[in-house]
């Protein structure tokens, strides 16, 4: 029964995704003034649509990047900010826990010596090694999301460590977006060293616990 619920689960997930592209939704995303007069014509009701929309264009693996430019032009850098970033943990959440649901069994009953292994890395200091991975430059939002929910990450460091790394590079691309709307060459400039602070970041935490992991057996010798 309850892996009948699962897998009906995925296709109302699938289906709706797909109904989603089809009716051009998410391709509307894309189109930043049409974004920002939807926005200015629909109050609070368009802030809602356009933030489930964008939960989905991230879900289905859309870059979370571009739905912060887009709303950086269409609402300035610190509002398209919020909104890229709750659309986009709204859209890692419905990720993380389709994965959890209907792939997770699954894998460990096939993978699971694999997949012991996988968690075990992710065992200490999940938050931290999953902001690491947001900040990086490179990597797949999706694949990130679909890995955590398949593997035994703790959803409240997930969505922790997803919130403050999603942070700087959604500033970034939001900056960059209202400083094309405004012709401000100055944000643009703000933006593009943002950018390089928040991957240097990134990669900062990378050597770190490269380091650490490789350091840890040793200590731990007799």
């Amino acid at each position: 029964m309850m892996r009948w619920y699962r897998w009906l689960l995925f296709a109302i997930i699938g289906s709706l995704s797909l109904l989603a592209v089809e009716q051009g939704w998410l391709a509307f995303l894309s189109d930043e003034n049409r974004v920002a007069v939807y926005l200015s014509s629909h109050g609070l009701a368009g802030w809602l649509a356009v933030t489930a929309a964008g939960s989905v264009f991230t879900a289905v693996g859309g870059p979370r990047q571009m739905l912060a430019f887009v709303l950086g032009f269409a609402l300035d850098s610190i509002y398209g900010t919020i909104l890229s970033t709750v659309a986009t943990l709204i859209g890692a959440t419905m990720c993380f826990g389709t994965a959890r649901l209907v792939f997770r069994h699954s894998l460990i009953r096939r993978f699971g010596r694999r997949m012991a292994q996988f968690d075990s890395l992710f065992e200490h200091q999940t938050a931290s090694k999953i902001l690491m991975v947001r900040l990086l430059p490179v990597g797949s939002n999706l694949l990130t999301n679909l890995i955590a929910g398949c593997a035994g990450i703790r959803f409240l460091p997930f969505i922790a460590g997803s919130s403050l790394g999603y942070l700087p590079q959604m500033l970034v691309f939001a900056l960059a977006g209202a400083g094309v709307g405004n012709a401000d060459h100055y944000r643009f400039g703000i933006s593009l060293a943002l950018f390089i602070l928040a991957s240097l970041m990134g990669g900062y935490l990378y050597h770190q616990q490269r380091n650490h992991s490789l350091t840890s057996p040793l200590s731990q010798e007799p």
